[in-house]
């Protein structure tokens, strides 16, 4: 939105909790948009900019504009659909904040069958929260159609929304389709992180993490058969959440401008790997 506002040479505030990763706040002040950090969670945040949006008549992207910003998230799935040959995979595993995104994708696939664009098949939408704010997941592990507000508390900070908006939408949603949902700790988060960074070279935020660790454990519950096509949706990038995994990845290796200490390093490496 900072950015898109300060291309079209508009003015922008920028509302966010005042505990953000430093990664996005800069990223909204390097536009120039004015950024007001409130001291609360993303629930309070949005209340307020109900607030002033009745009283100014300000247009806020993800409140009272959220039916384009939401409809905007159906290009994910349309683009899964075109990168998989043009059909819809048997599995898809979303990060839940809100909930919306999940069923914008199931919006989304069900278009293009509708189109004849891809064709009518079977297929699975899984939600993906962190524990620290999971009122979605433990919602759906319970067999309920509502879910009970929480107050979050997790690393996953742009997941962190207590009472989600289209939670109940996200539970018809996994419900119609056969999906499961699950959460994940904080150091699951981590590990997840690593594992997909490791493993593809791809360094997601937190969000991605509980993707991942979420889809890892649905694979070994058996809710997704290991030999069935899944698509894990990574939705953000690692570098605007590196404090959650500071100091948790490990360190640099130092050593003085010599190659006697890099070939005994070398070789320290080697002995151990040899243990």
């Amino acid at each position: 939105m900072a950015a898109n506002a300060a291309s079209a040479g508009l003015k922008a505030y920028v509302f966010i909790p005042s505990d953000l990763e430093q990664g996005k706040i800069l990223n909204s002040l390097i536009y120039g948009a004015t950024v007001i950090g409130i001291k609360g969670h993303y629930d309070e945040v949005n209340r307020l900019c109900a607030e002033i949006a009745g009283k100014f008549g300000w247009a806020f992207v993800n409140v009272n504009m959220r039916p384009y910003y939401a409809e905007g998230s159906k290009s994910m799935g349309y683009e899964i659909m075109e990168q998989l040959g043009w059909r819809a995979p048997k599995h898809t595993v979303v990060c839940m904040a809100s909930g919306s995104l999940l069923t914008k994708i199931q919006k989304s696939y069900q278009e293009f069958i509708k189109l004849g664009l891809v064709p009518e098949a079977d297929y699975q939408i899984h939600g993906a929260q962190a524990t620290g704010c999971s009122p979605i997941s433990t919602a759906q592990k319970a067999g309920l159609d509502f879910f009970k507000p929480v107050k979050p508390n997790t690393i996953a900070k742009s997941l962190a929304i207590g009472t989600p908006a289209d939670g109940f939408y996200a539970l018809k949603t996994m419900k119609e389709t056969g999906g499961s949902a699950e959460d994940i700790t904080d150091d699951e988060i981590r590990q997840a992180i690593r594992l997909l960074a490791e493993c593809e070279g791809i360094f997601a935020e937190t969000a991605g993490g509980v993707t991942v660790g979420v889809a890892k454990k649905l694979i070994a519950a058996g809710k997704i058969p290991a030999n069935a096509s899944a698509v894990l949706c990574i939705t953000g990038n690692g570098l605007k959440t590196m404090d959650a995994v500071n100091g948790h990845v490990g360190y640099p290796r130092e050593i003085k401008p010599s190659l006697r200490e890099f070939e005994a390093l070398v070789a320290s490496d080697e002995k151990e790997l040899s243990r």
